[in-house]
């Protein structure tokens, strides 16, 4: 018993030593906090375990088993957290985004073990075929194991995921420690497993978890010596289940034991089953492995060209990857990111490195690195002006060159912002990117695997990806642009629509001004004024407030409005004050889905501009009609009139107006507005004679086109 206790106990001080070890470090973060609260967790159960093995009753025994099982009731949780925060450089973004799986993976296995604590085990027990003892369990501990299964999964397809996206020195930093915990998760799929297809825990399968923790923590300290903290730039992908290698080995590794299962069953048992459904464990994990091991790739893309007679590089398979990685980037620094890995992935290099110009082409700032984190690129990166020394030595050599050969200055300082790694990487070569006939950027790689030397065919295919990647910037660049002009041009109209409502506001003003010394003794007049001033001051000053939104597109927010009330109170200020006769003739309406502040806007520039067509001797009449499913408000003035021409190329284009003073705005914004509802503007004119619009809104219930909306 003792002797079984050791394995348990031994572990246990390891997991404790990485838990005190990490609560040591001077800054914590949460990737920090959850690896050690991880380790406890794991010491927990190791201890429990321990005592469990030295246990001489079967109550004792189901005693210390149960505290380990609310021990691992937090294991899910604690790991998924350290897995959605380690080595990455947007840890927010994911911990937001899996915040339900996370809130589950910590409140259902917890729930389980406080609620259903007593139900863990069944009151018998008995041995198995092997002689080894076998706890048989209720369904809480039936459905605890399996969360945990659950949970293994989930935290090793995010170490997956961020061991794919690191690339180079930043890999090689934080490899042990996801092969450690790793491991961890590796042996708990396969202890899960077993205590699920027999719905009882086998005790002589504890000293795997616990040499699990043994070999983790013999692997994690290497990640520890190799970098002193967790903050490391690494840019997952938010793909969660997509290209997972975890997922699918995970899904072939529960069929085939489920299979074997079966097929044991069916044969009355076989004690060698466990090590068989073992081996089957470690032979994926081991071709994983395998699978994403840099050197074995190299290796075997070498022999297969040495001795096959192929080019070191399927050029159409390069150019194809460099194609899917680039096209869909528009923001720089995402496209830098993806090229450091592509061109990392192509030569087999650790450290690739992208600095770009400024705008001014004073100096090169940091866009991505393999090997570089921001802090360390602002320390050894470009200063003063060591930036143009290096720019002049490439602006007349734009050639990739290797960065050992050369004794210049403008070399020592590419070496400063490239630092070694591996003293047996091989070459730095720094790559110039250079597109329109200037440099752009530099690109600097190092760290090759095996210390291979770059070979003129490298050279070539390197010249070859920085004209891709100076295409590419520029593409980027250009897309910048046009969206800036966009924005600027989106800016520009909707300060016209402000200005233009300004106006609006100022000619309401204008008008009582106007007739103020005429009507000044009626106090129906002065009334009418003060409230008319009131609305207007206060639709300034709601112009005013929403100055912040210029930028943003149209929006609407209809609500059911009676229209003819909108044009009644759109008039009410302009009536008394136009100088010209307003005739009113409002049918029956139904209530139609409007934004009443947006079409205030259109009726107040549809009258104001009658009325200033027909000055003080004409007539403008506004009239209301429900036609076929159709709310039709018409505005009809005998004035100046326009030209057909002006109407069809010039009437509703921003800036196009026949007015001496007028902003060419109105009928632009009021179209705009219109159409946002659903509806049409039609217009009939002509010189000499008057003007009549017409503005279509759809009822609720609109049954058919009307034959006067235009198409």
């Amino acid at each position: 018993m003792i002797s079984a206790s050791l394995l348990p106990f031994g572990s246990a001080v390891c997991g404790g030593i990485l838990a005190i070890g990490m609560l040591l470090r001077k800054r914590h973060s949460v990737a920090d906090w959850a690896f050690a609260a991880g380790m406890a967790v794991l010491t927990s159960e190791s201890v429990c375990s321990g005592f469990s093995a030295r246990a001489t009753s079967m109550e004792e025994i189901v005693r210390w088993q149960q505290r380990r099982l609310l021990a691992l009731t937090l294991l899910p949780g604690v790991w998924l957290l350290f897995s959605l925060s380690y080595a990455r450089a947007n840890p927010r973004m994911f911990l937001a985004k899996w915040r339900l799986p996370l809130a589950g993976a910590f409140l259902l296995p917890v729930g389980l073990g406080l609620g259903f604590r007593a139900d863990f085990f069944t009151a018998l027990h008995k041995a198995s075929d092997s002689g080894h003892w076998i706890l048989p369990l209720g369904w809480p501990g039936v459905a605890s194991h399996l969360l945990l299964l659950i949970g293994s999964v989930l935290v090793l397809m995010n170490l997956e995921r961020t061991f794919q996206a690191s690339v180079g020195t930043m890999r090689w930093r934080i490899k042990f420690m996801l092969l450690g915990v790793g491991a961890l998760f590796v042996v708990r799929i396969y202890t899960s497993s077993q205590v699920l297809l027999f719905h009882g825990i086998d005790l002589s399968l504890a000293s795997l978890d616990s040499g699990a923790l043994l070999v983790a923590a013999g692997l994690i300290p290497t990640s520890f010596f190799r970098v002193r903290h967790f903050d490391l730039d690494v840019h997952p992908s938010h793909s969660v289940l997509q290209g997972s290698l975890t997922v699918l080995l995970a899904g072939i590794y529960l069929l085939i034991v489920g299979v074997l299962a079966k097929v044991v069953s069916y044969l009355g048992g076989d004690a060698a089953f466990a090590i068989r459904a073992f081996v089957v464990l470690v032979s994926l994990v081991l071709l994983a492995i395998l699978l994403q091991s840099d050197r074995m790739r190299l290796h075997l893309r070498r022999f297969v060209s040495r001795h096959f007679q192929r080019p070191f590089y399927d050029y159409r398979t390069v150019w194809q990857r460099f194609n899917e990685g680039t096209t869909s980037r528009v923001e720089q620094i995402d496209l830098c990111r993806s090229l450091v890995k592509l061109v990392a992935d192509m030569f087999q290099v650790l450290s690739v490195t992208i600095w770009l110009v400024d705008d001014k082409n004073e100096t090169l700032t940091l866009a991505a690195s393999t090997s570089l984190a921001e802090t360390k690129a602002r320390e050894i990166g470009p200063q003063g002006a060591e930036t143009g020394e290096v720019l002049s030595y490439f602006q007349n050599h734009p050639e990739p060159v290797d960065i050992e050969a050369e004794k210049a200055n403008w070399a020592a300082l590419l070496r400063r912002w490239q630092p070694r790694e591996f003293h047996n990487g091989g070459n730095r070569i720094c790559l110039p990117i250079i597109g329109r006939g200037e440099v752009l950027g530099l690109m600097t790689l190092g760290d090759r695997v095996g210390g291979t030397i770059f070979s003129l065919q490298d050279f070539d295919m390197l010249k070859c990806a920085g004209a891709h990647t100076a295409a590419s910037l520029l593409n980027a660049q250009l897309s910048r642009k046009l969206l800036q002009a966009k924005e600027f041009e989106a800016f520009q109209t909707m300060a016209a629509f402000f200005v233009h409502d300004l106006k609006n506001a100022a000619s309401t003003l204008n008008l009582m001004l106007q007739n103020l010394p005429v009507h000044f003794d009626d106090p129906a007049f002065r009334k009418d004024v003060l409230r008319g001033m009131s609305k207007t001051v206060t639709h300034i000053n709601d112009l005013i407030g929403r100055l912040s939104l210029l930028r943003h597109e149209l929006a609407i927010k209809p609500a059911e409005t009676d229209l003819n009330e909108v044009i009644a109170t759109a008039i009410a200020g302009l009536e008394k004050n136009s100088g010209s006769a307003l005739v009113k003739s409002f049918g029956s309406l139904p209530k139609i889905l409007i934004d009443q502040e947006q079409m205030l806007k259109v009726v107040t520039n549809l009258v104001l501009n009658a009325t200033e067509a027909v000055a003080n001797e004409g007539q403008v009449r506004i009239a209301t009609t429900h036609k076929n499913g159709w709310a039709v408000l018409t505005v009809v003035d005998n004035g100046c009139g326009m030209s057909a021409e002006f109407i069809n190329r010039s009437l509703f284009r921003p800036f196009q107006t026949t007015k001496k003073n007028g902003l060419g705005i109105g009928m632009f914004q009021s179209m705009m507005i219109v159409q946002a509802h659903g509806g049409r503007i039609a217009v009939a004119s002509e010189p000499g004679k008057g003007t009549s619009f017409q503005v279509f809104l759809r009822c609720p219930q609109a049954v058919k086109r009307h034959p006067d909306l235009p198409r």
